[in-house]
């Protein structure tokens, strides 16, 4: 209903203020947008002549990849006595030739529900067990391509957030659950920034980034992301010349002292996980028409291996072959599939609900009571 009548809990002043605030900002995306489509050819030459832009016909055609797609969020049902939490990985197939056999019949999943005390923290440490989940779950997948709803580099920020915060949150069973696997996660993810084996590529796929490699290299206006702008210049089967991610001003940290029992295992980690993020490269890439420009990162021994580079090409344009969709179909299936976790919590909340009236031996009035919800907090990868 809320979808349907957004505006009816607002009140009709507030409505129409938002209304002309909006078509002013309407206004002004479209100037931008026209000043954008007069200079097209100028910014799409400047590409042309510093050797950016590349054809998918210039790689060879290696064999069709299998793929899958791993995705990843989380949810919280703030409680009156505690907070419900649930976390899930979903790693979904891609599309299949009729003539091959399918890897997984089903998705595969990771799931962490427990119920938590109530700390402003659990959120943070929730997440990176979420995505700890996802990085175990994209390595042991045994298709030829995997492809990371996210970018590369959002795992050592959640890592490294979680790993502030275990020591001091022992009650949170999260972080008990974090400092359980913390190496798997870690192993987990350094296998996938070096991608080592010749037949297995990892690829990360966000929809979102605000680093702009092309963009500060050739000076483009800071109103446009580079995915924006390449959108519109790239022109069907094209992609841009793989260049190293941008790094930060400071340099990559991970807090290996967030595990005192395995101080030196985890230190050594955490320095081959900042060595491996310097050497990721990013491309974009226009499979279709009907397709924005995707932006890609990949190791650099995917991005300086033509071969492996052309597997990748060929399995993101087999994979968005359709356009009901505005990325790979793997990618897509496991974003819809994760992602009806927060809208499905209340029912796990509902189903304990009744599983405590069932056993309560006091006043059932305090079942309900304890079990009400205020709100709910969710997330993804």
């Amino acid at each position: 209903m809320d979808e349907r009548a957004p505006f009816v809990d607002l009140p009709a002043l507030l409505v129409e203020e938002v209304l002309e605030k909006a078509s002013d900002v309407g206004n002004e995306l479209c100037e931008n947008l026209r000043c954008l489509k007069e200079e097209r050819a100028e910014y799409r030459q400047v590409l042309l002549d510093r050797g950016l832009i590349l054809h998918e016909s210039s790689f060879d055609y290696p064999p069709l990849p299998t793929t899958c797609g791993v995705d990843g969020s989380y949810a919280i049902e703030r409680l009156l006595t505690v907070d419900l939490t649930a976390a899930a990985a979903v790693a979904v197939e891609g599309l299949t030739p009729p003539s091959e056999k399918r890897h997984w019949e089903q998705p595969h999943h990771m799931t962490f529900v427990v119920s938590e005390v109530h700390h402003a923290e659990t959120a943070t440490v929730l997440r990176a067990v979420m995505l700890g989940n996802e990085l175990v779950l994209a390595t042991k997948a045994p298709h030829d391509l995997v492809l990371i709803d996210g970018t590369l580099t959002m795992p050592i920020i959640y890592f490294n957030q979680a790993l502030n915060l275990v020591q001091s949150t022992p009650e949170l069973r999260c972080a008990q659950e974090f400092q359980e696997h913390w190496e798997d996660y870690l192993r987990a993810y350094l296998t996938l920034l070096r991608a080592e084996r010749s037949d297995k590529s990892y690829v990360s796929l966000p929809k979102y980034s605000t680093r702009r490699e092309i963009g500060r290299s050739l000076e483009w206006p800071g109103e446009h992301d580079d995915r924006g702008f390449l959108t519109l210049l790239l022109q069907a089967g094209e992609l841009t010349r793989p260049l190293p991610l941008e790094q930060p001003e400071q340099e990559w940290h991970l807090n290996w002292r967030g595990v005192p029992d395995r101080q030196e295992r985890a230190r050594e980690l955490a320095t081959e996980i900042v060595n491996a993020l310097g050497q990721v490269y990013v491309f974009y890439y226009k499979p279709h028409v009907w397709i924005p420009a995707i932006r890609v990162e990949v190791a650099r021994e995917i991005a300086m291996n033509p071969y492996r580079l052309g597997t990748v090409i060929q399995g993101l344009k087999h994979q968005c072959a359709t356009p009901a969709m505005l990325e790979p179909y793997p990618v897509n299936f496991a974003d819809r599939t994760v992602k009806a976790l927060a809208r499905a919590i209340p029912s796990f909340r509902q189903v304990a609900t009744q599983r405590i009236a069932e056993r309560y031996e006091g006043d059932i009035g305090e079942v309900f009571f304890a079990m009400h919800g205020y709100r709910s907090e969710m997330g993804g990868s």
